[in-house]
């Protein structure tokens, strides 16, 4: 964005991201002022990542720059007493950029790494999904009885085998092969959880009266459910950066100027927020089990804040206790043929199937087959993964595998920068910390003691991280906690 008057010999260079509001805010502030200003996001151009740490001494965004004069952050922007900031102002239209002038990226570095976040998405036809949609309209799906029990929406082994050969003209032994694939692709699941769903088709006692439903039938609340996933499977880490990107962008557009508020009304209509829903479709039949811990943790993360908007968009944001544990707890998405609602992503598999705040009991039983999907051990760090500080955000909203434990680091730095985070206070001998510390002890060793060397030890190099430090060094120091800000941040 380009401010008005481009005569001016310097430039202000604001270092942000998609989606953060507090970058959009200090964007539109300095959009009325009359100078050039030059947007870098280092969620695209992350090489620059290290530079503007070494710049600044932060790990959060925005940072920003009048020519060479680090200002700081939304908060310091808008702090600035009106007879220095037009001082800056003045600096950026009557000098020029000095050779220290803040980095800009590589020319050859195309600034829109992809124009449209869902080109990377190619739908290709899988092979079974042709099948899936005659089926459907078949005569096959109905409902059927067992006992007392009334099961909607299902076929039998033995209507599936025989419609296969009286419609598709298999042999027998075709049409068996054909189930199976059909269960192993995560087209169908067998019904009233027999906890046999990977069992092979066909086989066993009383085999063909066995029952089963489509996987888009299935009886949940899915927020992906209804159609067929009928492309060949995207690999799961693929699958998930593009749903974070394409969802992002969205966020991004909706975002009101000041940065405080989201049109969800107004997301809910863009024909983009329509073919994220087709995206988040294909997760139904994604392949989980292969999945590295790196691979599990980008992958989870970025469905768990993806899933939180999709949520927003169908229910509306939660305003209180009662509605945020119904939201978290109802919430999901159908994944890899599993329902996986926040709570199960938070506490069953990222806290390594650990109980969630008033929850009795543990997310996953020792026979659910989610439970293979649940990380060795808690990871703390993905709390400051799956929130964004009240007055910074970290500088990454989309996860790869690739540093994936690196990029957990820097957000955790980036959330401990805030003093919605920590607040030390030295004269009292105090160290005041968010709820989240609290509610989540046991993930950080369970002790105040312990709690206080894992902040130390995740904070950067600061003069809060000094005098924490030094707190620490002199004794026991008290630990508190800070009030949690649950305010959301719909505009309706």
């Amino acid at each position: 964005m380009e401010g008005s008057e481009s005569s001016a010999l310097g430039r202000v260079t604001v270092y942000s991201i998609q989606g953060c509001p507090h970058c959009i805010q200090a964007k539109a502030t300095l959009g009325r002022l009359g100078v050039p200003v030059r947007d870098v996001d280092i969620g695209k151009h992350s090489e620059l990542r290290a530079r503007v740490k070494e710049l600044t001494g932060r790990s959060t965004v925005p940072q920003i720059f009048f020519n060479s004069v680090h200002v700081g952050g939304n908060d310091d922007l808008q702090k600035l007493p009106p007879e220095e900031l037009q001082r800056l102002v003045n600096l950026v239209k009557d000098e020029p950029l000095r050779a220290d002038a803040p980095p800009l990226p590589e020319i050859n570095q195309v600034e829109e790494t992809a124009a449209d976040n869902d080109g990377g998405f190619k739908c290709e036809r899988d092979e079974l999904a042709e099948l899936v949609e005659d089926l459907k309209h078949g005569s096959v799906i109905g409902s059927h009885r067992k006992g007392l029990t009334s099961y909607k929406k299902c076929f039998s082994g033995s209507q599936l085998v025989e419609w296969l050969q009286k419609q598709k003209g298999m042999a027998r032994d075709e049409a068996l092969n054909t189930g199976q694939a059909l269960l192993q692709k995560k087209y169908m699941v067998s019904v009233n959880g027999s906890g046999q769903q990977d069992a092979s088709f066909g086989e066993g006692k009383d085999a063909m009266e066995k029952l089963y439903r489509l996987m888009e039938d299935d009886p949940n609340s899915a927020l992906n459910v209804g159609q067929t996933a009928s492309c060949s499977p995207i690999q799961a880490a693929e699958l998930s950066l593009l749903l974070r990107d394409l969802i992002l962008k969205l966020f991004s557009e909706h975002l009101s100027a000041d940065g405080k508020s989201v049109d969800y009304k107004g997301m809910s209509v863009n024909p983009a927020f329509e073919r994220y829903c087709e995206l988040a479709i294909q997760l139904q039949r994604v392949e989980l089990l292969s999945l590295t811990r790196e691979e599990k943790l980008a992958f989870f993360i970025n469905i768990y804040n993806a899933l939180v908007i999709h949520g927003y968009l169908r229910l509306g944001a939660p305003t209180n206790i009662f509605q945020r544990y119904r939201f978290f707890n109802y919430v999901s998405y159908l994944i890899g043929g599993e329902v996986f609602t926040l709570q199960d992503i938070e506490n069953g598999v990222l806290r390594g199937n650990r109980k969630g705040v008033a929850q009795l009991r543990k997310p996953f039983s020792k026979t659910d087959p989610r439970l293979q999907m649940a990380l060795p051990d808690a990871e703390p760090l993905i709390h400051f993964a799956l929130n964004c500080g009240a007055k910074g955000c970290p500088p990454i909203k989309t996860y790869s595998p690739q540093d994936i434990d690196s990029q957990l680091r820097i957000a955790a730095e980036a959330f401990l920068e805030n003093d919605d985070a920590c607040v030390v206070d030295s004269g009292k001998r105090e160290v005041r910390l968010s709820q989240i510390f609290k509610w989540y002890k046991a993930d950080f060793g369970g002790t105040d003691e312990k709690l206080l060397k894992w902040v130390l030890e995740h904070m950067g190099d600061s003069p809060k991280k000094t005098s924490l430090q030094s707190v620490v060094s002199s004794g026991k120091p008290k630990v508190t906690f800070l009030p949690y800000d649950w305010s959301t941040n719909s505009s309706h």
